[in-house]
């Protein structure tokens, strides 16, 4: 191995919202599933590999998904189910290394380099990890394998679903060169387009281009897409940070007018926002709320609890203030979204046996517990049932 020589993997969970569907519910293998927002202003979340037949695709407004596909089984995003399951994918990753970039729930970047000494070659450590995934999960991941970022994450693209490949710098030229422009992750449609215009759709053909052709069309980053079209990338994986914020977030398909309705959310996401943080070990200061409303105004409001807390009725009581309070100033409140965040992380602290807040982390802990055994949800406090008529 050269002393400068990276060992890169890329895993991207396939079909993640709907192969969790699938597997929790039998009834739904082999159906084309599509998951996301249902009303008028959804948008495809994932779909089944079944459905993609169809030309549903992700980021696809729902309606458009409906028409291309009107016999296919539309579901909502049960997201606390799907934090639950890549918590238990990210175990797997921090078990092979600690150099873990996630990119989102079901996908992320890993440097194995520092781990082939004691856990194998890369295609080892792949395996390990493929393997490992499904045993926890019963899902199937997509491992790529590659010198850097760029051919890790190609790999893994080139082999879904239940991928399993590696390019090595020696054939990244021979393998990248039939690709489109497209697939490189710096190119977006206006780059695209104007690499089309000047006749260029492959990788090939973009890094044997005349680079001086190029730039006056492309300009400065005439150079950065050459060699991305040739395999090079020296973009390191950047392990997560300390967590900064959670947060939860809804959009209606029909807005909200009613304070009470709109209370009912806002504890439904204090309850899912203090859940993580308990399962984190951590405890919050800050509180925002974040308020939308038709069609695109934002306002966001912020307060700081007297002490850090991971107590959903701590961030309710402040949450619901900082909400009242903007209700009250609008001549007609409407929202089309409400959201809620915990900032200002501690570790939790020892808790006083004399605290006036033990009834409210013994009810918390109950829930904890209940949803824990029985699945996310399964236990609420009475006030969020309100918002289940929208689920």
């Amino acid at each position: 191995m050269l002393p400068d020589q990276r060992f890169i993997i890329h895993v991207d969970m396939d079909a993640f919202y709907a192969s969790v569907e699938q597997r929790d519910r039998p009834e739904l293998r082999g159906l084309p599933l599509i998951v996301g927002g249902l009303g008028p202003r959804g948008v495809v979340s994932t779909c089944s590999y079944e459905a993609r037949r169809f030309g549903v695709h992700s980021a696809m407004p729902t309606a458009q998904a409906r028409r291309l596909c009107p016999d296919g089984v539309y579901l909502r995003p049960d997201h606390a189910r799907y934090e639950e399951v890549s918590e238990r994918v990210f175990e797997v990753f921090h078990e092979v290394t600690p150099l873990v970039e996630g990119l989102s729930l079901d996908e992320a970047f890993l440097d194995v380099t520092g781990s082939l000494r004691l856990l194998g070659s890369i295609e080892t450590i792949g395996r390990r990890i493929k393997d490992a995934i499904w045993e926890r999960t019963q899902l199937h991941a997509s491992v790529g394998m590659g010198p850097n970022k760029l051919l890790a994450k190609l790999a893994s693209e080139l082999s879904k679903p239940n991928g399993f490949h590696r390019i090595e710098a020696e054939r990244a030229a021979q393998e990248l060169a039939p690709l489109p422009v497209g697939r490189l992750w710096t190119v977006g449609k206006v780059t695209e387009q104007a690499l089309h215009r000047l006749g260029i759709r492959t990788m090939g053909e973009l890094a044997a281009s005349d680079t001086a052709r190029l730039a006056s069309a492309l300009g400065r980053q005439v150079a950065a897409l050459q060699a991305l079209a040739r395999g090079e990338d020296d973009r390191r994986v950047e392990p997560a940070q300390a967590e900064q914020s959670i947060g939860a977030e809804h959009t209606y398909d029909v807005d909200i007018t009613e304070l009470a309705l709109a209370e009912a959310w806002l504890l439904r996401h204090c309850e899912r926002i203090a859940a993580r943080a308990r399962q984190r070990g951590l405890q919050g200061r800050t509180v925002t709320v974040k308020l939308r409303e038709p069609p695109f105004v934002t306002h966001t409001r912020q307060a700081q609890l007297r002490a850090p807390s991971a107590s959903a009725i701590d961030l309710y009581e402040l949450a619901r203030g900082l909400l009242n309070a903007w209700w009250k100033s609008q001549q007609r409140p409407r929202l089309r979204l409400l959201g809620v965040s915990l900032s200002g992380f501690a570790a939790e602290r020892q808790q006083d046996l004399f605290d006036s807040s033990a009834e409210r982390r013994v009810t918390d802990q109950v829930q904890d517990s209940i949803n824990s055994r029985f699945g996310s949800g399964s236990l609420v406090r009475g006030g969020v049932l309100k918002t289940r008529q929208q689920d």
